[in-house]
């Protein structure tokens, strides 16, 4: 499984710029493999990401802004919802992936597991 960021290369906008860094940087320090697509620079990659972005997704003028984040084909979302999976500790679970033993997501899982076994 490849995780897919699509970035733009030369945006004019900062907030854009501060926020692919905060996706990619976050994704490094987890050292999670990922590969940076730049919609700027390639317009394969900007039209795929564009017809892959779910409809309710998008934004009301229909083009949505990197980054967008993907599981293979599988659409992860953009960066709100990166941030908050990021907030929430379950950036694994938000991109597809098993979270890694001992990381604060899987403590999570185990934990809530475990009060499921206790409840029955």
């Amino acid at each position: 499984m490849v995780i897919k960021v699509f970035l733009a290369s030369s945006s004019g906008s900062t907030a854009i710029k501060k926020k692919q860094q905060d996706v990619v940087a976050f994704l490094e320090a987890l050292k999670v493999d990922y590969t940076e697509l730049d919609i700027a620079c390639n317009e394969q990659n900007r039209m795929w990401m564009r017809e892959n972005v779910p409809e309710e997704k998008k934004p009301s003028n229909g083009i949505p802004l990197p980054p967008q984040i993907f599981n293979e084909e599988s659409y992860c979302g953009d960066y709100d919802t990166f941030f908050d999976a990021k907030e929430e500790n379950s950036v694994y679970s938000f991109l597809g992936l098993p979270p890694p033993p001992g990381s604060k997501e899987a403590q999570q899982e185990e934990e809530e597991e475990q009060a499921e076994e206790e409840a029955e």
